[in-house]
């Protein structure tokens, strides 16, 4: 009876596992997750907290410590905490156009006039969807009461109205776990329960006395990846250790006597990583795993049960087979008033009785590129009835504007400030109003567009465009360096563009557009100019029919370094050229005074160009750029009034700050080859060269007679060489250019933010 009863007690042990938080440290766990599995050390309960709570969450949902591995050195894993959508489910149709933009800022207006800002630092979107696709059909099978999951789960949140601990054992296991990891100011608050929580470690970060409270184990392992304090007061503090010290502020400390006599506790050695850095997610797995295979003698000594390897992936099996596949029957929206209501739903529209997956997250990545929402959340609830889930959206669209600022600072002439302020408005259909204005020595515009958004079966938008462009490029060749041959070119282009959308796909679309334009350039025919001279000046006004298919999944809209573009443009385009002579003209000797000439001129252009970055090794990435234009564009009055109505090509990130002559052609072939080194995180090197192919090159005769050079016979090339750090807030470039240019031909550029400026109105 005595061995009976010891045999009993021995089977009853059961096992706590307490993980802490620790931000990015916390991806430890999974290490001791394997060591424990691989060592048949039985875990009857968890309870943990931020990236505690989402690894031991994972494990309670039914994922072996394999699979929650693979999971975390995943590329979607990296997307979901940094923020960045798939280009699956990035949602071009409904983006802008790239512009200068640095810093955003939503500002939501109330009747008095308060101005309020957006809190969070890191988006939510992916993340949020990601919890869904974990843990919904976990949360299914144990009817949103965690004690019924694969093992007995809790979770720590914290009420900072109450400046309570909330312990979380029941209700959407997503929802608790999007909770327990919501750090202040990082992410935003989510409602649970009628209370806005945040991140469990304000208030608990290593739940060893829920633990206790919640289940009464026998023996307790706790792992503790949050080391707050030093031993010695840091001297220097680098960038490093400032990104920790936002995460500092919001972990209360760890006790490690909390984990008591019937304890073992683990802490990894963890100094030389940072709790921000997701990216390292094998070196921390693998300091998790040492860490408590160091310990395991004295858990093997304390913990006499063992677990049968079979019989744990026999019961993991069996729950698993439990969940219910991912099939939606019913689409509830909520936070909008009945107009915005059927606008979200029509997003979702099938004619299918049921949806997929695939289909809610489609639906939902349209939603989220809408710019009039101000907060979305998902939430998925299980439907036992007609064994089907249930997806809803809440919704706050907000009346507000964005307020954009941007710009570029540059060792050459060429710096500029950008400002942008957008306005959005829903109602059965999506309103967006905006404005932007660069100003700047070398460049100069104002921009005023307005679009609506049909939600219908296949999503259209209508949009209106006003821009005026101005650009000086005498101005940048006067500060620094002093051109012997500057350029004296000014351009002016207006353009009232009206524009038809549809998306192909969620990376493509193709747009219509109608432009009429009024282009003015005013420039020197011999490159001289003395005060008092009046320069020659075209003046071209016309129309502009284009047809434009267009893709992007690009990371960046500067310096990408994944992804890809592609654009085919068909356009037509008719107008009449005014050439008005200047008195450099007319007093030039042995030149009979040039009369002004009007002339009417029509053409066609197809262009097509693409750029992908296709080989990525380690830390190397390839990618290429290629474009063609293939045009019947004719001869205009002289040399300069053909050239700056020409296509052209523009190789580097400068390229459009240059007037390049030799890189103009009304038909060519081009382009490069991108190499890519990534020192570290955020610093590349670039080394990038370019080959243009003019069919046939443009060439001066005489004063100002323009002629076509032999076809194919000439070949232009460029390159640059350089150093790009990629800040939040825009990249940081230094390079050595390289032009195929008797002037323009070497160059060292400096700029900080982005060298990026509106389209021009004939390009």
């Amino acid at each position: 009876m005595l061995f009976v009863l010891c045999s009993t007690q021995l089977y009853a042990q059961k096992v706590g596992l307490v993980f802490s938080g620790g931000g990015a440290k916390g991806l430890s766990h999974i290490g001791t997750l394997k060591a424990l599995e691989e060592n048949h050390i039985p875990i009857d309960y968890i309870t943990g907290t931020s990236m505690g709570g989402i690894v031991g969450a994972m494990y309670a949902a039914g994922y072996s410590p394999k699979e929650i591995e693979e999971i975390a050195l995943s590329k979607d894993f990296q997307n979901w905490v940094n923020g960045r959508y798939t280009s699956d489910y990035t949602y071009y149709f409904q983006k802008n156009a790239p512009n200068a933009s640095m810093l955003t800022a939503k500002v939501a207006i109330d009747t008095g006039f308060h101005f309020s800002f957006r809190s969070n630092i890191i988006n939510d979107i992916p993340l949020n969807f990601a919890f869904l696709e974990l843990f919904s059909q976990a949360s299914a099978v144990s009817k949103d009461n965690f004690d019924h999951l694969f093992v007995p789960y809790r979770c720590m949140v914290a009420d900072v109205l109450s400046q309570k601990s909330i312990t979380v054992g029941k209700g959407n296991l997503a929802e608790a776990v999007r909770a327990t990891m919501t750090v202040p100011i990082i992410y935003r608050p989510i409602k649970l329960d009628g209370k806005y929580v945040f991140d469990g470690g304000l208030y608990n970060n290593f739940p060893a006395d829920v633990m206790e409270k919640e289940f009464k184990p026998d023996y307790v392992i706790g792992v503790n990846v949050s080391s707050k304090t030093y031993n010695e007061y840091p001297k220097n503090i680098d960038d490093r250790l400032m990104n920790r010290f936002l995460v500092y502020m919001f972990l209360s400390k760890s006790d490690s006597t909390m984990i008591g006599k019937n304890g073992v506790y683990i802490q990894p050695d963890l100094g030389d990583y940072s709790v921000t850095n997701f990216a390292p997610v094998e070196d921390l797995i693998k300091k998790g795993y040492d860490a408590t295979m160091a310990d395991m003698p004295r858990i093997k000594a304390l913990i006499k049960n063992r677990v049968d390897p079979a019989a744990l992936e026999k019961k993991r099996a069996q729950f698993n087979a439990k969940k219910p596949d991912l099939n939606f029957s019913n689409i509830i929206v909520s936070g909008v008033n009945s107009q915005q209501k059927k606008y979200v739903e029509r997003l979702f529209k099938s004619d299918k009785a049921t949806f997929n997956l695939q289909d809610i997250k489609r639906g939902y990545y349209k939603l989220v590129a809408d710019q009039t929402f101000e907060t979305i959340y998902p939430k998925i609830s299980y439907q036992p009835l007609n064994d089907s889930y249930t997806f809803e959206v809440v919704a706050q669209p907000k009346k507000s504007f964005k307020l954009d600022l941007g710009g570029n600072i540059s060792t050459r002439p060429i710096s500029n400030v950008f400002l942008g302020a957008e306005y959005n408005y829903l109602n059965r259909k999506a309103y967006t109003f905006g404005t932007s204005f660069y100003s700047g020595r070398f460049y100069e515009s104002v921009q005023v567009n307005g679009r609506i958004d049909y939600p219908t079966k296949l999503p259209l938008f209508l949009a209106a465009e006003l821009t005026y462009n101005h650009w000086n490029f005498y101005n940048t060749s006067k500060i620094f360096i002093e051109n012997p041959r500057p350029i004296y070119i000014e351009q002016s282009d207006r353009k009232i563009d009206l524009a038809m959308g549809a998306p192909l796909n969620y990376n493509t679309k193709v747009v219509l557009h109608a432009s009429f334009i009024n282009n003015n350039d005013r420039y020197s025919p011999n490159n001289t100019f003395a005060v008092g001279d009046l320069l020659d000046q075209t003046i071209f006004n016309g129309f502009r029919g284009s047809l434009n298919l267009e893709k992007n999944s690009l990371n960046r809209k500067q310096y990408a370094t994944n992804g890809q573009s592609f654009s085919l443009s068909v356009n037509y385009t008719t107008g009449r050229e005014n050439y008005n002579p200047g008195n450099i003209f007319r007093n030039t000797p042995g030149l009979a005074k040039a009369p002004g000439a009007s002339n009417l001129r029509q053409w066609g252009t197809i262009k097509l160009s693409q750029e992908n970055y296709f080989f990525h090794l380690k830390k190397y990435t390839l990618g290429y750029i290629v474009e063609g234009v293939i045009s019947n564009q004719p001869l205009f009055n002289n040399y300069y009034a053909t050239l700056l109505v020409s296509p052209a090509f523009y190789p580097l990130q400068d390229s459009r700050s240059l007037f390049l002559d030799k890189f103009r052609a009304t038909t060519y072939a081009a382009g490069g080859i991108k190499n890519i080194y990534n020192f570290k995180k955020n610093l590349d090197f670039r080394l990038e060269g370019y080959l243009f192919l003019p069919h046939k090159e443009f060439e001066l005769n005489n004063f100002q007679d323009i002629d076509y050079a032999k076809a194919i016979s000439k070949i232009r090339y460029a390159a640059t060489a350089g150093l790009v750090y990629h800040t939040p807030v825009g990249p940081v470039s230094l390079s050595y250019n390289l032009y195929n240019d008797a002037i323009k031909r070497n160059g060292v550029l400096l700029h900080i933010g982005y060298l990026i400026y509106n389209k021009r109105s004939i390009e």
